[in-house]
């Protein structure tokens, strides 16, 4: 994407880009992408689409909150230099370690969602198929959801701090500021929107390989 300028391409559509890059999220993906591959077997169009569009506007609203969080914290500390050249390295420590994740998948330090978690998220998923009626499995995937969102907190963290601290420096209106968060957040869930609708359009099952997780992480 080369340079990515606030001046040159405006504050909308720079908000646009940075949100649609950060919804290819690996950690968020993986899970959805399972969640879809169990739906399939219900054989119900509605029903995934239902219940996987629950999973991602859920997943849309926490992340709005950790976002206003970070909104939060910059207007408070205010502008400062020091801010912005941690946040630069924290940035390139976040991209040097998704980089090493795709030569050395899962091999020293990862920010993608532990092994140790994965059963329980799995047994989660499970339990939402299993559930006997929609409400109940809808009430299911809005808990999944909480969870994973809060568990992948430092597989997401560099985008929303960058872009939250780039967004305070603008001096708008308070109203303003969570209306870009607002247009973040729709460009952010629309990678998800899309694989949710091919996943209820074809019907066809798939499964997240390792080597698809290693070409997603450096994104």
């Amino acid at each position: 994407f080369g340079l990515l300028s606030v001046r040159e391409l405006g504050l909308p559509v720079f908000t646009l880009v940075i949100g649609l890059l950060d919804g290819l999220n690996p950690c968020a993906m993986w899970l959805l992408l399972f969640l879809l591959s169990l739906l399939v077997n219900l054989r119900s169009r509605v029903k995934m689409l239902l219940i996987g569009g629950t999973f991602v506007a859920v997943s849309g609203i926490v992340y709005f909150a950790f976002m206003a969080a970070w909104l939060n914290v910059f207007l408070f500390i205010g502008f400062s230099r020091l801010v912005q050249v941690a946040l630069g390295g924290i940035a390139g420590l976040v991209g040097a370690i998704n980089v090493k994740e795709f030569f050395a998948f899962h091999k020293g330090i990862s920010l993608s969602i532990p092994d140790a978690a994965k059963p329980g998220l799995y047994a989660r998923v499970r339990r939402i198929l299993q559930a006997e009626n929609l409400p109940g499995a809808l009430a299911g995937v809005i808990v999944l959801a909480v969870l994973v969102n809060m568990i992948e907190l430092l597989c997401t963290a560099g985008f929303p701090a960058l872009y939250t601290q780039i967004l305070t420096l603008q001096q708008l209106p308070w109203w303003e500021y969570y209306a870009y968060l607002g247009l973040y957040n729709l460009a952010y869930m629309l990678d998800a929107s899309l694989m949710l609708t091919v996943a209820g359009v074809t019907l066809g099952p798939h499964t997240h390989q390792e080597n698809e997780g290693r070409w997603l992480t450096p994104t």
